[in-house]
């Protein structure tokens, strides 16, 4: 009787750990969104909107050729700063991944010593950095440049990356019962880092495991008696940087959109942003060249949106790292339908930072494209990424254009609220100096040739198998992977 007592008491246990394990994990993921989550900003009239770009190619005998903007674009908003300088950046470290040799750039070095040097030289500007816990391998690590910048009086905020919702909910539900609440200590390092140099503990990876990140890449700087925002794909991070990314330069209200928008990020971990509110709208701007700032699901919406509005005998062209999301994915396969000319230019997902990939999830999804009459062409990679994400939609005739690009990959990690993401949206008449430099991007891209080899037809990776299709479909419905 003893004994089925004890085994009565047990799996009453067991069941409440279960219970408390699986409500733990529903909280997480269909929790509130904490508040700045998922805004689509007013649209604002476009003031010196300048597209920015970073490629990499390849010439006949195979050497590889770089042709870099973006970075050297933020060097320069910081330098010409006196009062704010506001960054955002997802990855900001030299370790991750192997990144020695003549073809990297020093990108953190370099944006830290441009940090330091404008604080030197105007003590009183204020400077914030916001990035996110994986660079320090969520508390396990500590990293020199970080350390000099908060030396330098940089406020630097790693995202409390809790006020998210899981993209990983069963495994969440258990991190936030228990290990969670044990810290992290930058000295009890026994493991090693798989991303780089040093030894982090086992409270590093399964924090890691949660798969949530501040994937956000922005900029926001005064200019003169105004402000200037940058949002970009490319992150400062030395490893990073041969790959292609897209940015979009811009000034006037949408720069203090942008600032806005990081304000609640900043406030988690209660730092708080100096600097003007956006400008009230009094009405909505409705002609000429628009531009918006969209957050997290707010970029699924106008993904959709601007992929719906596109009928007969429009274009629409996608350069993105990964294509998962199935709302995306329904979509460009429904304006293909109606007969838009729909082009889709991938990643094949073989590389990340000297390990071999699966193809996963950009492979299943070309061979689901390609067998609904889209064309697909993927990016002429050796070792590096085609790292963009960005759409553009134009119209067979009278009408205007439209471009999305930003941080945010066209994933449910990406696009559903559980990232933070920032991308911004373009409107305006079809011969917009931003729009036609973002075309001749994806046109060059797109036609490679011989001389200047830039993609290669669907067929040199057509290799997906049933299996990977199903696990792509499974790791995109669970949150089970790193896309």
């Amino acid at each position: 009787m003893a004994r089925r007592g004890r085994g009565r008491v047990v799996g009453i246990i067991l069941m409440v750990a279960l219970l408390a394990w699986g409500g733990m994990g529903a909280w997480q993921r269909f929790k509130p969104l904490p508040e700045g989550v998922g805004v689509a900003f007013p649209e604002r009239p476009a003031e010196q909107v300048r597209f920015v770009a970073d490629s990499t190619w390849y010439d006949v005998a195979g050497k590889r050729h770089l042709d870099q903007a973006i970075f050297d674009e933020v060097l320069a908003m910081i330098a010409q700063a006196r009062r704010l300088v506001v960054a955002d950046m997802f990855l900001f470290n030299d370790f991750a991944g192997s990144a020695e040799g003549e073809d990297f750039r020093p990108l953190s070095r370099q944006l830290t010593e441009a940090l330091l040097e404008q604080k030197r030289r105007h003590p009183g500007l204020q400077a914030v950095l916001i990035t996110d816990p994986l660079n320090t391998l969520y508390g396990g690590l500590e990293l020199d440049h970080l350390q000099r910048l908060r030396g330098a009086g940089v406020a630097v905020v790693e995202s409390d990356l809790t006020r998210l919702r899981a993209s990983n909910p069963l495994w969440s539900g258990l991190w936030h019962l228990g290990p969670r609440w044990f810290g992290n200590d930058s000295d009890g390092g026994w493991l090693p880092n798989a991303l780089g140099p040093g030894r982090v503990t086992l409270r590093s990876y399964l924090s890691l495991l949660n798969f949530n990140a501040n994937h956000r890449k922005t900029l926001v700087v005064d200019h003169g008696d105004g402000w200037a925002g940058l949002v970009t794909s490319a992150n400062p991070h030395d490893a990073s940087s041969r790959h292609g990314n897209v940015a979009l330069r811009f000034q006037g209200a949408a720069a203090l959109d942008l600032l806005a928008s990081e304000r609640p990020v900043a406030a988690w971990s209660g730092v708080a942003l100096p600097g003007p509110e956006p400008a009230p709208v009094q009405e909505p701007v409705r002609e000429g060249t628009r531009l918006q700032l969209l957050t997290e699901g707010a970029i699924r919406d106008a993904l959709v949106a601007a992929i719906a509005a596109s009928g007969a005998g429009d274009r629409l062209d996608v350069a993105v790292f990964y294509l998962a999301h199935r709302g995306v994915i329904e979509a460009l396969e429904q304006a293909r339908a109606r007969g838009a000319m729909v082009r889709v230019l991938l990643d094949p997902n073989r590389d990340a930072f000297g390990i071999e990939k699966s193809g996963i999830p950009n492979r299943p999804v070309a061979h689901e494209l390609h067998s609904a009459g889209i064309e697909v062409r993927w990016c002429m990679t050796r070792g590096e990424q085609c790292h963009s994400k960005l759409l553009l939609r134009r119209p067979a005739g009278a009408g205007e254009a439209e471009m999305i690009l930003g941080s945010a990959n066209f994933t449910r990690r990406n696009l559903d609220d559980l990232n933070l993401e920032t991308s911004v949206r373009l409107v305006g008449p079809a011969d917009t100096p931003a729009l036609q430099e973002a075309a001749a991007f994806f046109e060059e891209r797109w036609n490679s040739t011989p001389e200047r080899n830039t993609s290669a037809p669907f067929a040199a990776f057509d290799d997906t198998t049933l299996w990977q299709r199903m696990r792509y479909r499974l790791m995109e419905a669970t949150g089970l992977s790193t896309f």
